[in-house]
């Protein structure tokens, strides 16, 4: 079974339903699409808002760090756990989803979404975005199969994070 959300759902407001089917070891298969923000609700800060970040409710920029969904999803030994970036790896991306949905467990897959709220000029920056936060070691692409070693897909970073934070408004 295929299960699909935002980061507000699995982050805060059911991510004690999203431990108990990781806990389960029931063979359900779980997207996160991480805005690190409630985008619905105008860019509230969320337990997925990084520190520093300014978002409404955080307006001197967010004071704790952003929940690591994928370090809880690998305290559990049977799940398949992985983070993808569309823009930045497509390839890797429908590798990790094809293997998620063959696992035969619990999967969870977290997947990098920019987001308006982040100051772009509109969607279409997404993908040059998603791009720029693997290259800065922003956003982290890996593969985690239970009883196998942790596999980091990301390249090392050939520019620095500040290019990142520099496009959007929520890293003043």
């Amino acid at each position: 079974m295929l299960i699909q959300g935002g980061d507000g759902w699995a982050y805060d407001i059911g991510f004690g339903g999203l431990d108990h089917i990781m806990a389960s070891g029931m063979d359900f298969t779980i997207m996160v699409l991480d805005t690190e923000v409630y985008s619905n609700t105008g860019g509230q800060r969320s337990k997925a808002t990084p520190l520093g970040a300014i978002a409404r409710f955080a307006a001197a920029g967010k004071r704790t760090d952003k929940k690591d969904l994928a370090a809880i999803a690998m305290s559990y030994t049977n799940t398949y756990v992985a983070s993808i970036n569309m823009g930045s790896n497509s390839a890797h991306s429908v590798k990790t989803m094809r293997e998620a949905v063959e696992f035969n467990g619990p999967s969870l897959i977290v997947c990098y979404c920019p987001c308006i709220e982040h100051g772009l000029k509109d969607m279409s920056e997404s993908i040059a975005a998603e791009k720029l936060a693997a290259q800065t070691g922003y956003w982290l692409q890996f593969n985690r199969y239970p009883g196998k070693k942790f596999n980091l897909v990301t390249p090392k970073p050939s520019k620095p994070v500040s290019e990142f934070m520099n496009i959007q408004n929520r890293f003043v």
